[in-house]
């Protein structure tokens, strides 16, 4: 008789012991799976929240000016020299080894223009980029700006200078149109004229020049700091500051709950651990004389330590595909509870791998003292059993 024929045979008669055994175990890895694919879909909306908050790294060219602002009321100061960049050294940002978690590029060049006989801000940018930067961008009618000629007003230039959507606005004597209007947004777009990167470029003299880069890194883990002192190597003339209030913020949620996930899975590890251990440790006591019998007839201690170890695993196989799929099944059905327009991450199929070897292993360990115990019995106590 082989070894594997015993072990398949005592699972068959002893269903009840090896449920709880099951049991023990499902209840774990299910645990364990659930509050991963919770932690994946909060880590994935913080992401997506905070995506919303725009640049989280500003780079900007070094200068020696002092400036006596605070709370955006400036009272004057005292500027020297002012540098910019080559735009065609922004290419070499795609050059730093976590270029793959920049994944938002901005760049914009500022300076003033006349209109209506009055100093105004004009700010150029990448539309694509800008708008897909700051999502909190509105307008109000009309369409964002698609061509070279045509410009976006902040709410209070607008205001103050009395123009509308779809007019035709002078700045310094070159005609753009007002493709819309933002509305109000509290930041420094209110007082500004939007144009094409390009076609500011040429309004203010400042050809293949940028005045700044906004740069949006949000990804599980970045590195910020390291990130940001990358991009300060490849520009020594840059000023590169990360905002890390708002990454500080997204770490220390997705963190704690990555913490507390983690100890409720010690936890329930543990308890299914000690489940198991009870019930491979009570069935070792039934087995006693069957246990006797195979020793008296010539089975060795390796071949009885091998029968209990070989039921743990087979057990334990099952317990994990059944963690797994259960443990899908309550993230599944809890997350949309729990988490605002939260939704299923879906199957990771590399967790369910994880999962069917972490229930072996907890089988395997949890039975090894049992097994250890019944190879070392003694024949002839458990014959007298008989």
């Amino acid at each position: 008789m082989k070894l594997h024929n015993i072990s398949f045979g005592n699972i068959k008669r002893r269903k009840g012991k090896m449920f709880f055994l099951v049991l023990g175990l499902v209840i774990g890895i299910s645990t364990v799976v659930t509050l991963l694919s919770i932690t994946q879909t909060m880590t994935r909306n913080i992401e997506e929240r905070l995506n919303q908050f725009g640049a989280n790294i500003v780079m900007v060219p070094k200068s020696e000016n002092l400036s006596l602002n605070y709370g955006g009321i400036d009272v004057g100061g005292v500027s020297y020299k002012v540098r910019e960049f080559d735009q065609e050294q922004l290419e070499d940002i795609k050059t730093i080894k976590n270029y793959k978690n920049l994944s938002i590029i901005a760049p914009k060049v500022l300076g003033p223009v006349t209109v209506n006989g009055k100093n105004v801000l004009l700010m150029g940018v990448l539309f694509e980029e800008e708008l897909a930067l700051k999502t909190w961008w509105h307008k109000t009618g009309g369409t964002f700006p698609e061509k070279e000629n045509e410009v976006m007003l902040g709410s209070q230039i607008a205001t103050l200078l009395g123009f509308k959507t779809g007019g035709i606005i002078n700045l310094s004597g070159n005609s753009f149109k007002v493709a819309t209007i933002l509305k109000p947004t509290g930041a420094s777009e209110d007082d500004a004229i939007i144009a094409s990167l390009g076609a500011s470029q040429r309004l203010l003299g400042k050809e293949d020049k940028l005045s700044m880069v906004e740069i949006s890194a949000f990804c599980q883990g970045c590195p910020i700091s390291e990130m940001t002192l990358q991009i300060a190597e490849k520009f020594p003339n840059a000023k590169v500051t990360a905002m890390k209030q708002a990454v500080m913020s997204k770490m220390q949620s997705i963190d704690m709950f990555k913490s507390f996930s983690l100890g409720v899975s010690i936890i329930v590890i543990l308890i299914g651990s000690l489940l198991v251990l009870v019930t491979m440790m009570g069935s070792v006591n039934e087995r006693t004389r069957e246990i006797g019998i195979f020793r008296a007839i010539g089975f060795r201690s390796g071949h009885v330590m091998q029968i209990i170890l070989l039921e743990a695993m087979l057990l334990g196989i099952i317990g994990g595909i059944l963690g797994f799929v259960i443990g899908n099944l309550i993230a599944y059905g809890i997350i949309p509870v729990m988490i605002k327009d939260g939704a299923f991450a879906g199957i990771n199929a590399n967790l369910g791998i994880v999962s069917i070897f972490m229930a072996v292993a907890l089988s395997l360990l949890a039975s090894l003292y049992p097994a250890f115990k019944a190879s070392n019995m003694d024949p002839s106590e458990a014959l007298r059993a008989l």
